[in-house]
């Protein structure tokens, strides 16, 4: 059986001779391709600094900590995304904090935010997740962070080649100190695994190369021993300092030696995805079963998925005998996300699930349909027509 799934990486010949080059080079890891691919997103997204790192969770913890979260503060976030948003929020000691999603858009609310900004005035981050890759409404978001003195950190795991509602590409940080992208295999270009920070801000840019490394820091300029740094004033070739503690987040040159060359399609990438997203807005446009989830920005998403919501019960089946209807005929859909506020060890600290009635009422009817650039139209054709008929 011809498995279609709800998303899959995108590999060419020129992808594998990138790699199989690096692998015969001189550098696997800590190399010349590291810095290139930084370079070739930052310049992509018209960022100052790119700091590559081993996954986007590692980003998001590392951008968390340079934000200043920490005991005492709080990271508000959406309670749909992946549970790695919140994470990054517990990992640097900090409070995660949740508001709930706009319902038209599946992104955070801005006026969610105004309240939960006005209730906790220990929110040191606003961390708003680009659902699915349409940008969230970040002119209003940053007004209201600039006024409770917060910073933002984008969640842009989805949204590379997406473009802000001012047509400027997401990741420039003109509303953010930093934003966070991630390379997993489903996602707009793939390294393996990997993420990637982008931020304007040099003191950030280098907190997150000491982070990125077990805290240590190598910049002459601002060693904090500078005695120990030199014999008989003749520089010491091998001297480093660890400042903080950092961490193992290195990605490697192989990964990167990918990441440069997807890069050069990404364009073509996020065309073709729009492309089917508008094929499927079409299919369902007469459908009282079956309704994007987002219907704005078409033009301005990256569309790492195609999110739609379906009223299960009018027809007569459950989300669980659908997609097990659907796997059996060849088709795997998927679930973006289950409310993190659900999850128990959310509730634990506190959350409580029934205080995000969208976000819920979204989860309700969530079903992530096939997207991913090698899906031909025919492909397509049939998945709609098996969720048609499984759907009755």
């Amino acid at each position: 059986m011809n498995i279609i799934s709800y998303g899959r990486q995108h590999i060419d010949d020129e992808d594998i001779q990138a790699v199989v080059d690096c692998l015969r080079s001189n550098a696997l890891t800590q190399g010349p391709m590291v810095a290139q691919f930084e370079q070739a997103v930052a310049d992509y997204v018209g960022a100052r600094y790119a700091v590559a790192v081993s996954s986007g969770t590692a980003g998001l913890h590392m951008a968390a900590l340079a934000a200043g979260v920490g005991p005492g503060n709080a990271l508000l976030t959406s309670p749909i995304t992946f549970v790695a948003t919140s994470n990054a929020a517990v990992y640097a000691g900090g409070t995660p904090l949740f508001a709930d999603v706009d319902a038209d858009t599946v992104n955070i609310s801005p006026a969610a935010i105004e309240k939960k900004l006005a209730e906790h005035p220990e929110i040191r981050v606003i961390s708003p997740v680009h659902f699915s890759g349409l940008p969230c409404d970040m002119e209003a978001i940053k007004n209201m962070a600039d006024g409770a003195g917060a910073v933002i950190v984008e969640d842009a795991a989805h949204a590379l080649g997406s473009r802000y509602a001012d047509g400027s590409p997401v990741g420039n940080c003109k509303y953010s100190l930093m934003t966070v992208f991630s390379f997993h295999p489903v996602k707009s270009i793939t390294t393996g695994e990997g993420g990637l920070i982008t931020t304007n801000d040099e003191e950030t840019y280098r907190k997150l190369l000491r982070l990125r490394s077990h805290g240590i820091n190598k910049e002459v300029d601002t060693y904090q021993l500078p005695e120990n740094a030199q014999t008989d004033g003749v520089p010491n070739p091998w001297y480093h300092e660890m400042q903080e503690l950092g961490f193992h987040y290195r990605i490697t040159d192989i990964q990167c030696a990918l990441g440069v060359s997807q890069m050069k399609k990404l364009d073509t990438f996020v065309s073709r995805r729009r492309a089917l997203a508008k094929r499927y807005d079409a299919a369902f446009a007469g459908s009282k079963l079956i309704k994007p989830a987002q219907t704005a920005g078409r033009d301005c998403s990256a569309h790492h998925l195609y999110p739609v919501r379906i009223d299960f019960a009018a027809a007569g089946t459950t989300r669980a005998v659908c997609m097990g209807e659907l796997r059996q005929r060849g088709l795997i859909a998927q679930v973006h996300y289950i409310p993190v506020t659900m999850q128990p060890f959310y509730q634990r600290l506190g959350s409580v699930n029934a205080d995000y009635p969208q976000a819920n009422a979204y989860y309700a009817q969530a079903l992530s349909l096939p997207l991913y650039v090698d899906l031909t139209d025919a492909q397509q054709d049939s998945v709609i027509a098996l969720l048609l008929e499984v759907l009755g």
